[in-house]
């Protein structure tokens, strides 16, 4: 799985030479707000960040990080990746001038057709609350919403409610990732859709 190709896009590892446009992406404030981690500061901590990322693929720890770039510049302008705890937790980024424009949703479709072809039963995705558009990718690539949770997140270290989305693979269509609402306390199910049938946990 080290390249990928869309109608417009191509995902594939990110190298050292792509520690620019990771920084421009990973520096920026507005981009950075609902993200586990501060702005990037510097082309060196780019550099860092990707060798990480490697490191976490090599490990395991993460099944892969991919660039997002468009197919007429070579240049990443956003990310995605999927952990490989048992989570399977899909996340993805753009850089902000490409917002808006369906190319995360085409990405993470590519990365889910692949995910099929190796067995993982499942994969989820969590938003905050106060970025719905997150949530509209999430039931664009057809997950379905389980639960809340809040959750003290860090390094940020401020209260978050996030909505975790889950697509299984298998047969086990009613499978449920628990692992937050059992982890933390204030858990609950919102009713995001006026009439509809609200997930059992």
């Amino acid at each position: 799985m080290n390249h990928l190709e869309t109608a417009r896009l191509i995902l594939r590892p990110f190298t050292e030479q792509d520690a620019e446009a990771l920084f421009a992406i990973l520096s920026d404030r507005d981009a950075n707000t609902f993200l586990p981690m501060f702005p990037l500061k510097n082309l060196e901590e780019a550099k860092a960040y990707i060798k990480d990322k490697h490191a976490a693929v090599h490990a395991g720890e993460t099944l892969l990080y991919y660039a997002i770039c468009r197919k007429e510049a070579p240049a990443p302008i956003g990310y995605v990746h999927v952990s490989g705890n048992d989570s399977h937790d899909l996340g993805y980024g753009l850089k902000k001038e490409f917002w808006h424009k369906g190319f995360c949703t085409e990405a993470c479709q590519a990365v889910i057709e692949q995910l099929k072809q190796t067995g993982i039963p499942y994969i989820t995705a969590t938003h905050d609350v106060n970025n719905p558009r997150s949530g509209k990718v999430m039931q664009a690539l057809g997950m379905k919403y389980q639960y809340s949770y809040e959750e003290s997140w860090q390094p940020k270290n401020f209260l978050v409610t996030f909505r975790m989305y889950q697509l299984n693979f298998d047969k086990e269509k009613d499978r449920v990732y628990r692992k937050y609402w059992d982890k933390y306390p204030v858990h609950f199910i919102e009713n995001l859709t006026p009439g509809a049938e609200l997930p059992s946990i």
